[in-house]
């Protein structure tokens, strides 16, 4: 055999044996759906799913108790005669922009890559995030009782306001918004809205290696905007004289807060080489035994050293394509761009 036959041999081999692998990788990004895996990944996670119904009773629970009425003087009147305004941005909102949207794109990345570990926690997530959050912020309100800077308004609908012999009010308003007028702090619509978009902006750092120290800035714009959006909603609050800044800031702090942690339960930080997928993908393969193939799909490294490093400068977001068919595959292998 001649040395060249013998050198072409064995570049064959190679070649053949690289695109094995890269099969391989497609068939594990691809396999995971709904249908063959969410029943046994929903099944593992039942007690999490009980724990959030329970968190929506506790939440219907804290909007029907009164809150605390704190003493209301007439001195203090001056920082609650605001004028009594409807919502810029109304309460049925709320769920659409912080809970379906997130849910939407989750669902544009499942399309995508077809995994159901992936679709279920975020998901998952993302509801721990609202309903935690709903949970503390109602707590809060209800203990706290802060009036809003409407309050006045709300207490005295004709303008006449009355006093208790101890100088506190004794409002003659309709009993309900008087009840929500004891509500400022902190501000719920802007706690929900970081909770939710917050959890989104984490996820997309993830997604798209927004921190892979390549210095692409037009994906910090993309992680930013969700919190752009949730920060305007915030200042609605105050422009509508429905809070205080200080129940905005709290609100907004505490919404992150919570997002952060929820979504750490989940998914390893976004600047981490891993940060694109839920642990729980990665467990289940290294458990099926493919550990190296789960390297070359996962590890992002530096200065496009791994497979999929090139992928991610192929197509923009880690993880989100499978790979190209495998006539192009095999020639991009062959001419050692892979």
């Amino acid at each position: 055999m001649a040395l060249s036959d013998f050198i072409a041999f064995f570049r064959f081999q190679y070649l053949t044996t690289r695109l094995q692998e890269l099969r391989v990788r497609e068939v594990q990004l691809g396999s995971h759906t709904v249908s063959s895996h969410g029943y046994a990944v929903a099944r593992t996670h039942k007690h999490d799913w009980l724990i959030l119904l329970l968190l929506v009773l506790i939440v219907a629970i804290l909007d029907i108790i009164h809150p605390f009425y704190r003493y209301v003087g007439k001195d203090m009147m001056t920082d609650l005669k605001y004028p009594l305004k409807s919502n810029t941005v109304p309460v049925w909102a709320v769920p659409l922009y912080a809970v379906l949207l997130p849910m939407v794109i989750f669902l544009v990345v499942y399309i995508r890559r077809r995994d159901v570990y992936d679709l279920h926690h975020a998901i998952l997530g993302l509801l721990f995030s609202i309903l935690v959050t709903a949970v503390i912020t109602d707590a809060i309100k209800d203990a706290v009782g802060r009036p809003r800077p409407d309050f006045f308004w709300r207490c005295f609908p004709d303008g006449k306001d009355v006093y208790d012999t101890l100088g506190n009010v004794v409002c003659h308003g309709d009993k309900n918004i008087i009840k929500e007028g004891h509500k400022s702090f902190p501000s719920g619509h802007t706690s929900w809205s970081f909770a939710g978009l917050g959890f989104l902006s984490l996820y997309l750092s993830g997604k798209i290696k927004a921190f892979d120290r390549a210095g692409h800035v037009a994906k910090l714009c993309l992680v930013f905007l969700p919190l752009l959006f949730a920060s305007l909603v915030g200042i609605s609050r105050v422009d509508d004289y429905w809070h205080h800044w200080e129940d905005v800031f709290a609100g907004g702090l505490l919404g992150l807060i919570v997002a952060t942690f929820c979504y750490l339960q989940f998914f390893p930080p976004p600047y981490h080489s891993e940060g694109w997928g839920p642990y729980a993908y990665f467990k289940m393969l290294e458990e099926a035994g493919g550990v190296t193939q789960a390297h070359s799909a996962q590890n992002v490294g530096q200065q496009g050293q791994s497979t999929e490093s090139q992928a991610e400068n192929n197509h923009g977001c880690m993880g989100l394509t499978l790979a190209r068919n495998h006539s192009s595959t095999f020639n991009d292998i062959e001419s050692g761009t892979r």
